[in-house]
């Protein structure tokens, strides 16, 4: 940080390159559901059985989660507009290896790629953002259309993947990242500008990495081994046991690295910790909900996949203006919180709306206005989580930085598909258990027990944003960004003290 009229001179081609780098995000963000479409009429293709599947999603989600913190260390180290174009030419070539792909075994190896790519381009992406945009206000429009496709993109996801399974074939659901990476690597060559500093002397902390994608990797599969398997089968339990010991030797170890793979002063920031902690619950609340969202519409309503995406662009566009039109406004003249309790409460309260689902519902009157209050509160909360985990910090941390909020996304997102879904099915069976008494009417009490089970999940998902609210009201303390801006004595002290940390 500089103080006003000393620092460079803003970059005149920066709005292109948000143009960039929202196209990369976007293509991350909606890769995570538009499979999800696709994914029976790939298991019907490629012969994969029931018990094989899930790994379309896990290979995905366990190499993107476990790599994150990796990928944003590197960018920092080796240049953040390097990383990105590796990060997007890995995934468009892994996208074209799973659309080819002739077997199972190919396209679990192709997710997994996809994985290890989006771990590298997701933090870079957002630290690009980070160091581009200084300015209050024109970071607020800035992480407003950010949030926006963070936000938007899984619903964007699901019509993408309904539109090309039906009119096209399940492979172009992996083959449309191809001609849009083309478009990022052209648009990123031309527009952005790296904001890498000269050399620091630090170096990849490998016993960090070990212990920290270790503990990550076992945490992220336990979940999504929790979903099949129960919440207490041997193996789930002993993965979450792995975790817990390697995130703790990974905390322990970076108190003494010589050059951390986490800096510790990333994480003890009141408010940066509060970020985290906001997204995770966030994102544990509705990406379960997507997940009954897309079943009750498709299997109780009876709509077309397409049909199913289509409904869902309401809720991205309340999430579209809840970010750019709300929170980008307001951010540099209102502390971060009072943005983001506010949208956690409105996202629980439309949440609240949708316990009402019943078999006889219908989309216009039980589901659109719980979408759409569940949309504003997240777009109200996205935007100013993702400024506020970011700003202040020193250039040298901004990849690592960003990386654990798409860490804190990532892991919450997969705990609150497996959690919520195993909360659903338990009370589905429980419902169906205790109403089924003459066998004629099993049809209907399974739909009835079904749709129970989504509202019983739902209510846990409406506990759960209201005590991200509560976390965030509590720990996210910071005034507003224009208020932000230290002194030109301050920003010194700060950046000598981000060398004593790395030994220089």
């Amino acid at each position: 940080m500089s103080s006003p009229g000393k620092g460079p001179a803003p970059d005149p081609r920066r709005w292109w390159g948000l143009v960039v780098i929202a196209l990369a995000q976007l293509m991350v963000v909606l890769d995570a559901t538009i499979v999800n479409i696709a994914l029976p009429s790939a298991q019907r293709a490629l012969g994969m059985s029931d018990g094989n599947r899930q790994w379309v999603i896990t290979a995905y989600t366990l190499a993107f989660g476990g790599l994150l913190l990796l990928g944003g260390r590197v960018a920092d180290l080796v240049g953040r507009k390097r990383t990105f174009i590796i990060g997007l030419v890995g995934f468009a070539a892994a996208s074209a290896l799973g659309g080819a792909a002739g077997g199972p075994g190919m396209l679990f190896g192709a997710r997994a790629l996809q994985g290890v790519f989006a771990a590298v381009l997701a933090p870079s992406a957002l630290s690009l953002l980070t160091t581009t945009f200084a300015d209050p206000k024109e970071r607020g429009k800035a992480f407003g259309i950010y949030g926006a496709m963070a936000g938007g993109g899984s619903a964007i996801g699901l019509l993408a993947g309904g539109l090309l399974t039906e009119y096209l074939d399940w492979r172009w659901c992996l083959y449309v990242n191809v001609p849009i990476a083309l478009v990022a690597l052209l648009g990123a060559a031309a527009v952005l500008r790296d904001h890498r500093p000269g050399d620091t002397g630090a170096r990849l902390d490998v016993p960090g990495v070990l212990l920290g994608c270790g503990g990550l990797v076992a945490l992220v599969y336990g979940v999504s081994e929790a979903q099949s398997r129960g919440w207490t089968h041997a193996m789930v339990l002993g993965l979450f046991a792995g975790a817990v010991v390697l995130l703790a030797g990974f905390a322990w170890w970076q108190t003494r690295a010589p050059s951390p793979l986490l800096p510790p002063h990333v994480v003890k920031d009141r408010d940066r910790a509060g970020c985290f902690l906001t997204m995770a619950f966030a994102t544990i609340g509705m990406f379960g909900v997507f997940l009954f969202l897309t079943y009750y519409m498709q299997l109780v309503l009876g709509y077309s996949p397409v049909r199913t995406g289509l409904a869902f662009l309401p809720m991205t566009a309340a999430i579209i203006t809840g970010s750019t039109q709300i929170s980008a406004r307001l951010l540099h003249h209102v502390p971060p919180r009072l943005l983001i309790v506010p949208g956690m409460l409105l996202a629980a309260l439309g949440l609240v709306l949708l316990t009402g689902l019943s078999v006889e519902g219908e989309y216009l009157t039980h589901v659109l206005p719980g979408m759409l209050l569940a949309g504003l509160g997240m777009g109200l909360t996205f935007m100013p989580v993702f400024a506020t985990a970011t700003a202040g910090v020193a250039p040298r941390d901004a990849g690592v930085t960003s990386a654990t909020v798409n860490t804190s996304q990532q892991v919450g997102g997969s705990i609150g598909t497996a959690l919520l879904n195993t909360l659903a099915t338990t009370s589905t069976t429980a419902y169906v258990a205790a109403h089924l008494r003459d066998p004629a009417e099993r049809a209907r009490i399974t739909a009835e027990g079904v749709v129970h089970g989504y509202t019983v999940a739902i209510w846990w998902a409406v506990g759960i944003m209201v005590l991200g609210g509560l976390v965030a009201g509590l720990m996210v303390t910071a005034r507003a960004p224009r208020h932000l801006v230290p002194p030109a004595g301050e920003a010194a002290a700060e950046n000598a003290d981000a060398r004593s940390t790395y030994g220089n």
